[in-house]
């Protein structure tokens, strides 16, 4: 990868390890659907305001956005909110770790789901490795009876499969006639008018006391940084570096996520958890076909 595109992978990293962050903040003093409707509603607003300078266009016609509608449910509205409720257990840097299982899941629905990337032996061993990790992370939890961590994870690994569904489905999205930041748009657009009114309905957000300035500059910063910004600096590196190079952000995302929780949030990860995340970096490592060309005879020999 060039010198920019490695700049903005490890940028996209920080923006959405920092989101772990600031749903630790936030989930203090808002509950979890409210959290989602605000993330979601102001990146809605940014993007629509940003047209101009994104020089795009909205979705046209009701194909395209039947299309970005249900992406928006897999890629935003549903992991979003398993992952803001299971927050509420877990601390931001297990969570980011959880986070890095969606490529695993990928390779499960894409070789169920579609015929050209079937699983090969690297990516079945990259599956092995990644559930393996995520073994070592919460066994020793469940054997000490830590029950109240065991549905947080649940959901963590539900809201991971669900946008390995959304990368699946996003293949249509060009046949839809969706371009990249059209489909960041209207996913973002759409996951907002359904979780606003959903947020209203369940949190009645008004009947609440008026979150601390912590707490809205955290919502802020999760709105527009690590949801609109990070869309734009996502389909950025998808066209400087391809998908496969853009998957290495998911190596770099539970780092970033891990050192802002235990810098900023004084959280700390036991050592079942730095292992756990281990294996899941040689998991997606196998994946991608680093581990086995690293491994191979003769590798690095002139």
């Amino acid at each position: 990868m060039s010198a920019l595109a490695w700049i903005l992978l490890g940028l996209l990293s920080v923006l959405w390890g920092g989101s772990f962050f600031f749903v630790g903040v936030a989930v203090a003093e808002v509950p979890p659907l409210t959290i989602v409707a605000i993330r979601v509603g102001l990146a809605a607003a940014m993007l629509w305001a940003a047209l101009p300078l994104l020089g795009t266009a909205p979705p046209r016609g009701a194909r395209a956005w039947r299309a970005v509608a249900v992406m928006g449910l897999l890629n935003n509205a549903i992991p979003f909110s398993l992952i803001v409720w299971a927050q509420q257990t877990l601390p931001s840097g297990l969570a980011a770790v959880l986070n890095a299982t969606t490529p695993l899941w990928g390779v499960v629905v894409a070789h169920l789901a579609t015929r050209e990337e079937r699983a090969t032996p690297a990516k079945v061993a990259g599956v092995l490795l990644g559930f393996a990790g995520v073994a070592v992370m919460t066994g020793a939890d469940m054997l000490r009876g830590a029950t109240a961590a065991l549905p947080a994870t649940l959901a963590m690994l539900a809201a991971t499969f669900s946008y390995a569904c959304a990368g699946v489905f996003g293949r249509r999205l060009g046949r839809a006639g969706v371009a990249p930041m059209q489909a960041a748009l209207g996913q973002v657009t759409a996951s907002a008018a359904l979780m606003i009114p959903l947020a209203m309905l369940l949190d009645a957000p008004w009947q609440r006391p008026v979150p601390s300035m912590a707490t809205l500059a955290a919502l802020a910063g999760l709105a527009l940084f690590c949801t609109a910004l990070a869309y734009v600096l996502y389909f950025r590196i998808l066209a400087l570096a391809g998908a496969v190079n853009l998957l290495l952000v998911t190596f770099l995302v539970p780092v970033s996520a891990i050192l802002l929780g235990t810098l900023l949030l004084h959280e700390r990860l036991e050592p079942q958890h730095l292992a756990g995340m281990a294996l899941i970096g040689a998991g997606l490592a196998a994946i991608d076909g680093r581990l086995p060309r690293l491994l191979r005879p003769g590798h690095g020999r002139g």
